[in-house]
């Protein structure tokens, strides 16, 4: 067959598709329905997965590539249910300021900066905020954060001393308690307490930060004395100095802890040490159960319209046996024919996945628009679904077609 009758036979196999989708509304709806349930939900999660790779690449560089991370608890999946034999990291002492400034005077440690969060209440004259994330540093958060303050500036290490009642809010708490208007200097109420804007934090936007919520800032002494912050679960984040290798770094800090804590040689680690390496490995773990589930509830919406390709072509061989009986007689080969239907099952379930597409489209923006999120659908993701959708046309399309292909003529004639 040349490529002047390929095409020909392609473009009929198309045509023939619409005609069948216009007759047979209900069965090529059900259909098209099935395939495009399975390309949405596999386009609205490979939206969803490609923004959290992005919010969590831009958080971790912004942290600095040898930047490291210690917690009183581990940074990895577990079955703690609360008790000492499933988590007895529980029983574990909080890490403290004091500690943390300890490290911060290692050779090796460029600076530390120890977070503490919470959740409080916020509210400017008669416009309230039940509940907005809180974030406490310590001096020189910005290093180790991804995101800017615009307009305004971040708090002094003096403030942080005196516990200053100094707060940064991001654009969402503007636009839920101030508007168009300028925020900066304006007093809002903490917890009962006034405090006084200095800044707009303005994030990248990542799945581990509420923005979206809302979310406030205060230097770290501000929220433990004057909002009585626990600091039980404080993190510290430490970055080594540029000359100093991160292994050389990590050896440092969890030696000198082990001092600070009176920790014998037989004794274990009472604190935590994860790296970003670690920290994307757990990440990876989790992406790995979203692509599961994303994997299977595509595949039944693909079975599902793989099951109604096979019904409505079959149908389809039925209605049109006289049809096929005569163009056989015209001369037209079993190839053909086979080919012809072929084409007609992947226009189908192609339908099927540009509807999908399309409604997943409509949900990755509004993930972007509404969430901290930047979802957005990788081109490869959109190749992929167009390609499994024709493939799946193909293969469940296959038994029809070569029904079609292998009717006698002269038997399909004579049908009624």
């Amino acid at each position: 067959m040349g490529f002047i009758a390929r095409l020909s036979a392609l473009l009929e196999g198309v045509r023939i598709a619409f005609d069948s989708i216009r007759v047979n509304k209900v069965r090529a709806g059900l259909t098209i329905l099935g395939i495009a349930v399975g390309v949405f939900v596999v386009t609205a999660m490979s939206a969803a997965v490609h923004g959290i790779n992005a919010g969590v690449t831009s958080s971790l560089a912004a942290a600095g590539p040898k930047t490291f991370f210690v917690t009183k608890w581990p940074m990895a999946m577990n079955s703690c249910n609360g008790s000492d034999d499933s988590c007895p990291w529980i029983r574990n002492d909080p890490l403290t300021i004091r500690e943390s400034e300890t490290l911060a005077r290692l050779p090796a440690i460029a600076g530390v900066t120890a977070h503490v969060g919470t959740s409080v209440s916020l509210r400017y004259k008669d416009r309230e905020l039940s509940s907005v994330t809180l974030d406490a540093y310590t001096p020189r958060w910005m290093e180790v954060t991804a995101g800017d303050i615009l307009p305004g500036r971040s708090f002094t290490p003096a403030e942080n001393e005196a516990a200053s009642p100094v707060i940064i809010v991001n654009d969402k708490v503007v636009e839920r308690l101030f508007g168009d208007s300028d925020p900066i200097a304006k007093m809002v109420v903490v917890e009962g307490r006034p405090f006084q804007i200095i800044g707009v934090y303005r994030t990248t936007g990542n799945i581990f930060d509420a923005g979206s919520k809302g979310k406030v800032i205060v230097p770290f002494e501000t929220a433990r004395r004057r909002l009585n912050v626990g600091v039980r679960w404080m993190d510290l984040t430490v970055k080594p100095r540029d000359d100093s290798p991160q292994d050389q770094a990590i050896d440092d800090v969890v030696a000198a802890l082990r001092v600070t804590r009176g920790l014998r040689p037989s004794q274990d680690n009472t604190f935590f040490v994860s790296t970003q390496e670690k920290i994307l490995e757990l990440y990876d773990k989790i992406v790995g159960v979203f692509f599961l589930v994303m994997m299977v509830l595509g595949s039944i919406g693909l079975m599902v319209g793989g099951v109604g390709v096979v019904a409505i072509m079959m149908i389809s061989v039925t209605e049109r046996t006289r049809e096929i009986g005569i163009r056989k007689a015209l001369g037209a080969t079993k190839r053909i024919i086979l080919w012809q239907f072929l084409v007609e099952a992947a226009t189908l379930t192609t339908v099927g996945a540009i509807a999908g597409l399309m409604v997943g489209g409509l949900l990755t923006w509004a993930i972007r628009t509404y969430s901290p999120i930047d979802a957005s659908i990788p081109p490869l993701a959109i190749v992929a679904a167009l390609a499994t959708s024709a493939i799946t046309g193909v293969i469940f399309g296959l038994l029809p077609a070569i029904r079609a292909a292998r009717l006698d003529p002269v038997e399909a004639l004579r049908f009624e």
